[in-house]
């Protein structure tokens, strides 16, 4: 059946971690979905956060303890079914006795431990700073603690080929410009950005999960008002080279209350943020302030011995995160939690909006969405994403993946096998599929990315330009010098598949 004729259940609108999450959830209940996201997957907010899979210490202070409990349980599913991406960190908590006092910081830690089932993390547990500490020598006592840390841009990627393994269609570059109601189901103009065109699809239900778009699509290409509003709090990091040599991570107290994460980043480099700060501007525009660069840059050299000056800077990233606007006197302080908001008109033709939300959460929140919806379709099946591994987590662990790796390819050097699997998991192997040495793999565009994995990206993950693969693919945009991008941009700019789609022109109406 073509497109423009079928009747989709579920049309999910936005390919952050909600959308990808939702459309994986929805379509192994057997509905059938589709997803359209306007850009690339993960391209806003879903790939710029502190990529941290954690139940929130400090939403403890907030007194929101529900949202820390619902975070740490999480917690530990996604570490089970995302053991490629997801891993376990050690956070160090230095103690500044005027900032917060220990007991205080005893307690919270208590709670952080047993608010829920702990399996794969050590339990928290206070420590002292020696000769070896890469902090200032004033400070020599702190605390332990564990979460998790998440590769952002890949989880969304692989909700996304979850979906698409149970039947969903994934539209990247593909924007929402009308959705109206007739005859009791959603009919949705979109229009792909790359080559202009039109297409009409039409679905059961509608899914509204845009992020910072998610109140600004109601009035851009629905007849309908928001049934909420939105706070849009920038969040800020920097990335420089390893401020130490040690495994974990930091957590920094400021004087202002609030923290900053000092975290070890693609083996040679520490990233550095977050800031909360209100914006009033559009999402897709922001970047860090001046005074956001000045904040983390004190608040870090306050604390470790080696200092850091903008000189030390290797790159910058800013995310937009759309909180449900709960009158919060001021940014830190505005709920990370969701609200889940239903609209049909006599049982039929249901959008349901997503407002707020973090990504430790995600996979909840697809649960609690989809769920909502079931009253609208009888054959929905049951729940299942606690259970199931990711694409490319179904294995072991970590040393027998490496050594399968290892048999069938020998000669890839152990820095790019070690990468490989951090990124794909088992679809290593699909990755390499017939190929027998590393000059198979075919052009290597500088930092072992190499033409191979190019095109699985383009042919397999919806890549379509340079950001989407140095960035939030492969992260090698740290590595790649000003001329290996370019001649990247020149191979992608004659890529068949992306020529293709490129010059596509046609208008199809149903």
């Amino acid at each position: 059946m073509k497109e423009e004729n079928k009747i989709f259940d579920v049309a999910v609108i936005g390919g952050g971690i909600n959308g990808a999450g939702i459309a994986a959830d929805a379509s192994g209940r057997g509905l059938n979905v589709v997803l359209c996201e306007q850009n690339d997957l993960a391209s806003a907010t879903s790939s710029n956060s502190s990529k941290l899979i954690h139940g929130g210490l400090r939403y403890l202070e907030h007194y929101e303890f529900s949202l820390v409990k619902k975070a740490l349980a999480e917690r530990e599913i996604l570490l089970k079914n995302a053991p490629h991406i997801i891993k376990p960190l050690v956070f160090r908590l230095p103690h500044q006795r005027h900032l917060r006092p220990s007991w205080l910081i005893r307690i919270g830690l208590f709670l952080y431990d047993n608010l829920a089932k702990r399996v794969t993390l050590k339990a928290s547990r206070g420590i002292k700073f020696g000769d070896d500490s890469p902090l200032v020598s004033s400070i020599t006592k702190g605390f332990e603690y564990s979460d998790g840390w998440v590769d952002d841009a890949r989880l969304v990627v692989l909700n996304a080929l979850s979906a698409q393994e149970n039947g969903a269609t994934i539209k990247t570059q593909t924007k929402c410009i009308k959705a109206v109601r007739e005859n009791n189901v959603w009919v949705i103009t979109l229009q792909d950005r790359l080559n202009g065109d039109v297409n009409v699809i039409r679905a059961r239900s509608v899914v509204n999960a845009s992020g910072p778009w998610v109140a600004q699509l109601f009035s851009d290409a629905l007849p309908l008002k928001s049934p909420q509003n939105i706070r849009l709090v920038k969040g800020s990091h920097i990335v420089v080279p390893r401020i130490h040599d040690q495994p974990e991570a930091y957590m920094l107290q400021n004087a202002d209350q609030r923290i900053v994460f000092v975290i070890p980043f693609e083996d040679n480099f520490s990233l550095i943020g977050t800031t909360d700060v209100e914006y009033n501007g559009e999402p897709s525009d922001v970047k860090i302030s001046e005074d956001e660069i000045d904040y983390l840059l004190n608040i870090t050299n306050e604390y470790f011995k080696k200092k850091i000056s903008r000189a030390d800077i290797v790159t910058t990233y800013s995310g937009v995160r759309p909180l449900l606007d709960d009158e919060s006197v001021n940014a830190q302080a505005v709920t990370r939690d969701y609200t889940l908001e239903l609209e049909d008109i006599d049982k039929k033709a249901p959008i349901l909006s997503i407002f707020g939300g973090k990504i430790t959460t995600y996979r909840k929140l697809a649960e609690a969405a989809v769920n909502k919806l079931s009253p609208y379709f009888s054959n929905m099946g049951a729940q299942w994403t606690a259970d199931k591994a990711l694409p490319g987590g179904n294995f072991a662990n970590i040393a027998l993946l490496t050594e399968g790796l290892k048999v069938d390819y020998p000669w890839l050097p152990s820095s790019l096998r070690t990468r490989f699997i951090r990124s794909y998991g088992t679809r290593t192997f699909n990755l390499l599929e017939n190929i027998k040495s590393i000059e198979a793999m075919g052009t290597c565009f500088g930092t072992d990315l190499y033409q191979v994995e190019i095109d699985f990206l383009i042919e397999q993950e919806w890549a379509v330009n340079i950001e989407d693969i140095i960035w939030r693919r492969t992260k090698r945009g740290l590595y790649l010098s000003t001329e290996q991008i370019a001649n990247l941009q020149k191979y992608l700019d004659e890529h068949p598949v992306l020529t293709a789609r490129r010059s596509l022109h046609s208008t199809k109406v149903a």
